[in-house]
Protein backbone atom coordinates (compact mmCIF):
# COMPACT_ATOMS: atom_id res chain seq x y z
CA UNK A 1 0.00 0.00 0.00
CA UNK A 2 1.78 3.39 -0.73
CA UNK A 3 2.57 5.61 1.74
CA UNK A 4 2.11 9.24 1.04
CA UNK A 5 5.11 10.10 3.97
CA UNK A 6 7.40 7.68 4.14
CA UNK A 7 9.46 9.15 6.53
CA UNK A 8 6.70 10.29 8.78
CA UNK A 9 6.14 5.91 8.59
CA UNK A 10 9.08 5.15 9.27
CA UNK A 11 9.34 7.00 12.38
CA UNK A 12 6.09 5.67 13.53
CA UNK A 13 6.99 2.34 12.92
CA UNK A 14 10.35 3.05 14.97
CA UNK A 15 8.07 4.38 17.89
CA UNK A 16 5.80 1.55 18.14
CA UNK A 17 8.28 -1.13 18.17
CA UNK A 18 9.27 0.98 20.90
CA UNK A 19 7.04 1.01 22.87
CA UNK A 20 6.59 -2.46 22.20
CA UNK A 21 9.55 -3.12 23.52
CA UNK A 22 11.60 -4.78 20.89
CA UNK A 23 15.06 -4.30 20.16
CA UNK A 24 14.71 -3.77 16.28
CA UNK A 25 12.08 -2.64 13.57
CA UNK A 26 12.15 -3.31 9.72
CA UNK A 27 10.24 -0.73 7.17
CA UNK A 28 10.94 -0.74 3.32
CA UNK A 29 13.77 0.63 1.97
CA UNK A 30 14.26 3.95 0.37
CA UNK A 31 17.81 6.18 -0.19
CA UNK A 32 16.27 8.57 1.73
CA UNK A 33 14.70 6.54 4.67
CA UNK A 34 18.31 5.28 5.09
CA UNK A 35 19.80 8.55 4.41
CA UNK A 36 18.14 9.44 7.79
CA UNK A 37 18.55 6.54 9.65
CA UNK A 38 22.46 6.79 9.06
CA UNK A 39 22.67 10.12 10.48
CA UNK A 40 20.72 8.48 13.69
CA UNK A 41 23.29 6.31 14.09
CA UNK A 42 26.31 8.37 13.70
CA UNK A 43 24.45 10.54 16.05
CA UNK A 44 24.50 7.98 18.23
CA UNK A 45 20.78 7.44 19.20
CA UNK A 46 20.52 3.99 16.98
CA UNK A 47 23.19 1.24 17.50
CA UNK A 48 22.68 -0.07 14.05
CA UNK A 49 21.33 -0.06 10.06
CA UNK A 50 21.20 -2.52 8.10
CA UNK A 51 20.02 -3.28 4.43
CA UNK A 52 18.46 -6.62 3.67
CA UNK A 53 17.13 -8.18 0.23
CA UNK A 54 17.24 -7.14 -3.30
CA UNK A 55 15.15 -5.06 -5.78
CA UNK A 56 11.68 -3.95 -4.86
CA UNK A 57 12.02 -6.48 -1.65
CA UNK A 58 14.76 -4.18 0.04
CA UNK A 59 14.08 -3.88 3.97
CA UNK A 60 15.70 -1.54 6.47
CA UNK A 61 16.22 -2.98 9.86
CA UNK A 62 17.04 -0.59 12.43
CA UNK A 63 18.87 -1.70 15.73
CA UNK A 64 17.65 0.02 18.90
CA UNK A 65 20.51 1.82 21.06
CA UNK A 66 20.83 0.53 24.89
CA UNK A 67 22.22 3.75 25.87
CA UNK A 68 18.68 5.78 24.44
CA UNK A 69 15.80 3.27 25.44
CA UNK A 70 13.14 5.50 24.83
CA UNK A 71 13.51 7.81 21.64
CA UNK A 72 10.90 10.60 21.16
CA UNK A 73 10.89 10.88 17.61
CA UNK A 74 8.77 14.35 15.77
CA UNK A 75 8.10 14.68 11.87
CA UNK A 76 8.63 18.25 11.59
CA UNK A 77 8.43 18.53 7.76
CA UNK A 78 5.52 16.76 6.42
CA UNK A 79 4.47 16.55 2.76
CA UNK A 80 1.65 18.96 3.02
CA UNK A 81 3.66 21.87 5.08
CA UNK A 82 7.46 21.49 4.30
CA UNK A 83 9.51 23.73 6.77
CA UNK A 84 12.65 25.20 6.19
CA UNK A 85 15.68 26.51 8.28
CA UNK A 86 18.72 28.76 8.14
CA UNK A 87 21.61 27.94 9.71
CA UNK A 88 20.98 30.65 11.74
CA UNK A 89 18.08 30.03 12.39
CA UNK A 90 18.16 26.63 13.98
CA UNK A 91 17.67 25.81 17.12
CA UNK A 92 18.87 23.32 19.52
CA UNK A 93 16.44 20.32 20.23
CA UNK A 94 16.67 19.34 24.32
CA UNK A 95 18.92 22.69 24.67
CA UNK A 96 21.51 20.47 22.55
CA UNK A 97 20.86 17.00 23.85
CA UNK A 98 18.58 15.88 20.91
CA UNK A 99 19.08 16.80 16.84
CA UNK A 100 17.32 17.82 13.42
CA UNK A 101 17.73 15.98 10.86
CA UNK A 102 17.84 18.24 7.56
CA UNK A 103 17.77 17.82 4.20
CA UNK A 104 20.35 20.18 2.41
CA UNK A 105 22.26 20.71 -0.86
CA UNK A 106 24.94 18.32 1.26
CA UNK A 107 22.70 15.96 1.52
CA UNK A 108 20.87 14.57 4.78
CA UNK A 109 22.86 16.02 7.61
CA UNK A 110 22.60 16.44 11.88
CA UNK A 111 21.58 20.61 12.52
CA UNK A 112 25.33 20.33 14.34
CA UNK A 113 26.69 19.47 10.99
CA UNK A 114 24.93 22.20 9.26
CA UNK A 115 25.80 24.95 11.79
CA UNK A 116 29.71 23.56 10.56
CA UNK A 117 29.46 23.15 7.23
CA UNK A 118 26.98 27.02 7.18
CA UNK A 119 24.27 25.23 5.50
CA UNK A 120 20.83 25.45 5.99
CA UNK A 121 17.67 23.24 4.65
CA UNK A 122 14.53 21.56 5.42
CA UNK A 123 14.03 20.15 8.37
CA UNK A 124 12.66 16.43 8.24
CA UNK A 125 12.69 15.67 11.99
CA UNK A 126 14.09 16.12 15.74
CA UNK A 127 15.23 13.13 18.31
CA UNK A 128 15.98 13.30 21.55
Amino acid sequence: MPVSDPIGDMLTRMRNAQHARSESCICPWSRHKEEVCRVIQREGFIADVSVEGEGKDKIITITFSEEHPELTLKRVSSPGRRLYSSKSLLKPVLRGFGIAVLTTSKGVISDREAKEQNVGGEVLCTIS
